[in-house]
């Protein structure tokens, strides 16, 4: 074989080698692109499958005119007197005695309901000796609204505070969000937070603790102030 056919031959090679090499790189470029394709799909598909739609809290407001009219109080019907032949037995106990003009102070008095509404009774212990000791104050409280109180004005949040990111979550990569209800005083502070739903329990307190510092306006009825519920969420999100 002469120097000119090898030559020939190995031009001919290289040609072969630069159509195989064009070839089978397309090839590679469409396998990379769809599986790069497919993975990006995947992912934006997972997103949108385990997205939640949020909880609506549905509030009816009733009117006075739809209530309809009072039952009539002189038209209710009385319950009839039921005679009792057993003899009562007297009293034992609140009968007045008389007492002798010299043995009454002068400077006694009767508190008035006003004085007697101001005063607490005292919470007592009873000691092991037979002595009484005063342990605390009763502080009486309103009782909790209903979850449904039918309003003329919703409160609505002037004062709302971002809870803290737990440091653990944050590290961890977790999100999620926490539905609060907010007991509402008259006053429109916040008095009591309950999670209604939670995506991770790790965000709870965090919440409790923000909701504990909400202000709202209070909500109305009847032109007074009124205590209710309120449900609040809270996301917690990272910034990517």
């Amino acid at each position: 074989m002469t120097a000119q056919a090898m030559v020939a031959n190995i031009k001919s090679g290289m040609q072969d080698w630069r159509n195989l090499y064009k070839r089978h790189l397309g090839i590679a470029l469409t396998i990379a692109i769809s599986f790069h394709l497919l993975a990006i799909g995947s992912y934006y598909l997972a997103g949108y499958l385990s997205e939640e739609d949020e909880p609506v809290v549905m509030v009816r407001i009733t009117k006075y005119t739809d209530l309809g009219p009072p039952p009539s109080m002189t038209e209710a019907e009385i319950a009839p007197a039921v005679a009792v032949n057993v003899p009562v037995a007297k009293p034992t106990v609140g009968i007045p005695v008389a007492v002798p003009d010299a043995e009454v102070s002068p400077e006694q008095t009767i508190a008035t309901q006003q004085e007697l509404s101001q005063i607490q009774s005292p919470v007592v212990q009873q000691q092991d000796d037979g002595q009484v000791q005063i342990e605390q104050d009763i502080n009486i409280t309103d009782e909790e609204p209903p979850d449904f109180v039918p309003v003329e004005k919703q409160p609505v949040p002037v004062k709302q505070v971002q809870p803290d990111y737990p440091e653990i979550a944050r590290r961890a990569g977790v999100e999620g969000t926490v539905w609060v209800k907010i007991l509402v005083d008259k006053e429109g502070k916040a008095k009591k937070a309950v999670v209604m739903k939670s995506d991770a329990e790790i965000f709870n307190e965090p919440a409790q603790k923000a909701a504990m510092q909400w202000v709202f306006t209070p909500a109305m009825m009847n032109n007074g102030p009124v205590a209710v519920w309120a449900a609040v969420p809270f996301r917690f999100k990272l910034n990517k």
